[in-house]
């Protein structure tokens, strides 16, 4: 990525990035068509490195969509943050598409300083603004990160910043609580999830931003449309369309699957560490 070295910061950035790395983990994967995530704020301390490596280790796929916010831009203009884990990420997805898999790239408003690299492929990654997937059974899918359609970032966007401030302290938070969870022998539990759908507002909020999104895919004259930007892994019908959010690897610990016969599902990693250290037998994808 020798381009992003024109931008200030991006240079560090790429030095923390080419100090990598623990080797992947050997062993049979779960394949499928196409993935989706988004979200994952790579460059942050809220960031859940350790689960999306091990769910890297454990999937494979034709087609890999980031949906936005992969590096969480804004932190690090403040404050450089990059551990050996995040670059761990960064390697292993550009493994995979040095290995053949078809890796897009749609930056969100977190990473906003790749969008002027649309068009253009570093390393095998494609860097888009938007993507049209069709899936196995025909349908027409949209895929963007989605701020675009959140009224907060277009019109305050200081307001933005200040709750990403307050985010931030709930994810420090979050960190902490599932530290002592681990010790006591629990799984992984979001702090913040709960505190969100707790709050009213928070609630409207959500639904609200589907209902946009999936209207303006609607009008666009695809089936359905997949986002990320809001932290809330969510499949469902609005209005004839298809909305999907691949949800987080901050917070929820998500991502959205495409099986080999059309059929989507939202994968929870947490509960699926928590199924394998049960011993349950591993899903066989359609």
């Amino acid at each position: 990525m020798n381009a992003i070295t024109r931008l200030p910061f991006l240079a560090e950035l790429q030095d923390g990035i080419d100090r990598t790395t623990s080797p992947e983990r050997e062993g049979q994967r779960q394949r499928y068509r196409t993935i989706w995530i988004s979200d994952i704020h790579l460059g942050t301390r809220g960031c859940n490195a350790k689960m999306l490596v091990d769910f890297l280790d454990s999937v494979d796929s034709d087609t890999m969509y980031l949906v936005g916010d992969i590096i969480d831009g804004w932190r690090l203009k403040r404050r450089f943050y990059w551990p050996a884990a995040h670059s761990d990420i960064v390697w292993r997805v550009m493994k995979r598409a040095k290995r053949g898999t078809r890796v897009i790239y749609i930056p969100g408003n977190h990473d906003e300083m790749f969008r002027q690299f649309t068009g253009l492929s570093f390393g095998g990654v494609e860097i888009r603004r938007k993507a049209i997937h069709e899936t196995a059974d025909g349908r027409k899918l949209l895929v963007l990160h989605g701020d675009e359609f959140d009224t907060i970032m277009l019109a305050h966007r200081w307001l933005a910043f200040v709750g990403d401030a307050a985010y931030s302290l709930l994810m420090r938070l979050n960190v902490v609580v599932n530290a002592v969870r681990q010790r006591m022998g629990l799984p992984y539990w979001s702090l913040s999830k709960i505190a969100k759908h707790k709050v009213k507002n928070a609630v409207e909020f959500i639904s609200r931003f589907e209902e946009v999104v999936a209207h303006e895919a609607g009008t666009r004259g695809v089936d359905g449309v997949v986002c990320g930007h809001i932290h809330n892994a969510e499949m469902r019908e609005i209005g004839g369309i298809q909305y999907y959010n691949d949800g987080d690897w901050v917070e929820g610990c998500t991502a959205l699957v495409e099986h080999f016969d059309g059929r989507m599902e939202i994968l929870h990693w947490a509960d699926e560490i928590a199924a394998r250290e049960a011993g349950q037998p591993v899903r066989i994808a359609a």
